[in-house]
């Protein structure tokens, strides 16, 4: 085949589909060898590799919200230490790379033998005690693997770690970036100290041990590429996708005729104070460079409801991407190339420490979804859907389960309804945008836990009108079994997902709690005590309709 800009076409997509199927197989083994349903059953975790400057070369098809802002907490990871072989880096710190507490980063490097050959971090460490290693000066990495999950529980003040906090503080335990692993052994006095901090200790070292064996896989399949093909020729291959990516996103953005694009939206409330938190953008397109300006947007808030800059860097790459239209575009740092984003320091895009932030990660992020693709819709309406649920609908629950007599920590995150697009319906009862993760299976929850699902259904109608329908949202009904305590982040409770081109709006969400056959309404962000009985009701918003 012709070559073109200095690679050849066939090699680079080998390259492309080479690198992420090592972050696809880098989740696999997380997934499989992970201890909690959160991982295992609902997918909450993220994989990508990186070259040897710390930008992202390849993701595997995990969750947008932790993908777009992982580049932030590698050069965090690389900034702030110095890895070697056989370490690992663990962080979770949300104003250094981070998003929320309980998505915890771990970061390692793949290194070179001296003799010219290539091994894993873990190899490289073995050979060291042994006396067989002849390195006498730290290799510098030749790439680096990385890894982002929810953990059930980071500590704080409610289980779950997603409560009403006023601060960072309250949230939980907030990890810099340190050592977890180094040459090849856990580093027992920082391990001891983050099991000290967080429930159901064994579930969390389990799902720690998971992480770090996702990036041995990772590193070993990259080391087999290389080892296959060379040192060089990779390298080279991760730098042309890079930028075939960026020319791909630049040509995207060319296409969007050129002019000033502005929307707002807001937030139901903070769940401390009364009142709608807004977000307004303004996106600028001129050639084919755009910008993304998130001035006017609302001061941080008292509610745990701020985002991190992470997470708004993360919202608009999403959004972005999507318009690639491509299914095989190569997810690197290409992509943001030629966007530029302005989120105002000390606003909700963009808290400055100790906001809180456990809801800028899952509600926050939506919302700039939402405004941002309302803003687009100006410039392509035959392109963009109606607003989707725009919630991720957290829920927690958390107690001591009398059959074991420890603790127990439930997570989920609750699917709703799909946008309708210009072109054919929402699909009901799905997660979108910044989520991509699965519910937790009836027969999963009710093993692990002491709850019981009562009812899980579609939440008919819910759905907005028009020419295309919105997807429905969904109804989920959990009991309790136990005495136990309860925390729920959500929105869309107030301000409807919008529709598009004359479509309806979708149905708010609403939620309650069902005590002796009595439902009782409660607020979309809070935390509640459970009396065994108890039964959680979450019924999550409808998409947008799109057309009259």
């Amino acid at each position: 085949m012709k070559k073109g800009r200095g690679f050849d076409p066939t090699t680079l997509e080998i390259y492309r589909a080479l690198f992420t199927s090592v972050a696809e197989e880098m989740g696999l083994t997380l997934r499989r060898t992970a201890h909690s349903p959160n991982i295992k059953e609902r997918r909450d975790y993220s994989c990508a590799v990186f070259d040897r400057e710390g930008r992202v070369i390849a993701q595997g098809d995990h969750m947008p919200v932790h993908l777009g802002s992982m580049p932030l907490a590698v050069a965090a990871a690389l900034r702030e230490t110095s890895l070697g072989p056989g370490d690992v880096v663990v962080l979770n710190d949300p104003f250094a790379g981070g998003t929320h507490l309980p998505d915890v980063t771990l970061v390692a490097g793949v290194f070179p033998h001296a003799d010219g050959g290539w091994r894993t971090a873990d190899v490289a460490a073995k050979q060291s005690r042994s006396g067989q290693s002849a390195i006498r000066h730290p290799p510098s990495p030749i790439f680096y693997v990385a890894n982002r999950a929810h953990h059930a529980d980071i500590g704080g003040a409610t289980p779950g770690s997603m409560g009403m906090a006023t601060d960072v503080y309250g949230e939980g335990l907030r990890i810099p970036p340190v050592h977890l692993v180094r040459g090849g052994r856990v580093v027992g006095d920082v391990m001891r100290l983050l099991m000290a901090n967080v429930r159901v200790e064994r579930e969390r070292r389990a799902d720690f041990e998971a992480q770090a064996g996702s990036l041995k896989t990772g590193a070993a399949r990259l080391l087999e590429i290389v080892g296959r093909a060379g040192a060089s020729e990779p390298a080279e291959y991760a730098r042309h996708l890079i930028d075939y990516s960026a020319r791909m996103m630049r040509a995207t953005v060319r296409a969007i005729p050129d002019g000033v694009y502005e929307a707002e939206d807001a937030l139901d409330s903070d769940g401390i104070d009364e009142g709608e938190v807004t977000l307004r953008v303004r996106v600028e397109v001129r050639g084919e460079r755009a910008r993304v300006d998130f001035e006017g947007s609302a001061p941080q808030v008292r509610g745990p409801i701020n985002a991190v800059e992470a997470i708004t860097v993360s919202a608009v790459a999403y959004v972005f991407r999507c318009l690639v239209g491509a299914e095989e575009v190569p997810a690197s740092a290409g992509l943001m190339e030629p966007i530029e984003v302005h989120a105002p320091a000390g606003t909700v895009v963009n808290a400055a420490h100790p906001a809180p932030v456990a809801g800028g990660n899952v509600e926050t992020s939506q919302r700039i979804v939402d405004v941002l693709f309302k803003a687009l819709a100006r410039a392509l309406p035959g392109r963009i859907p109606a607003a989707s649920q725009g919630s991720m609908n957290n829920l927690t629950v958390g107690g001591t389960d009398p059959r074991t007599g420890r603790e127990f920590a439930y997570y989920e995150t609750v699917a709703g309804g799909m946008g309708a697009r210009p072109d054919a319906p929402g699909v009901g009862g799905v997660h979108t945008h910044m989520t991509n993760s699965l519910n937790t299976p009836a027969e999963a929850l009710e093993y692990a836990y002491p709850l019981r699902v009562r009812a899980y259904g579609l939440r008919r109608g819910s759905g907005g009108a028009g020419a295309r329908r919105g997807g429905d949202g969904v109804v989920r009904e959990i009991e309790t079994l136990v005495d136990a305590r309860m925390s729920l982040l959500a929105d869309r409770r107030t301000r409807a997902p919008y529709g598009l081109a004359g479509g309806g709006e979708g149905r708010p969400g609403l939620d309650s709690i069902v005590r002796g056959g009595r439902r009782t309404k409660i607020g979309s962000k809070g935390s509640w005590d459970l009396r065994a009985g108890d039964r959680i009701r979450i019924e999550t918003p409808g998409g947008g309709g799109h057309g009259e």
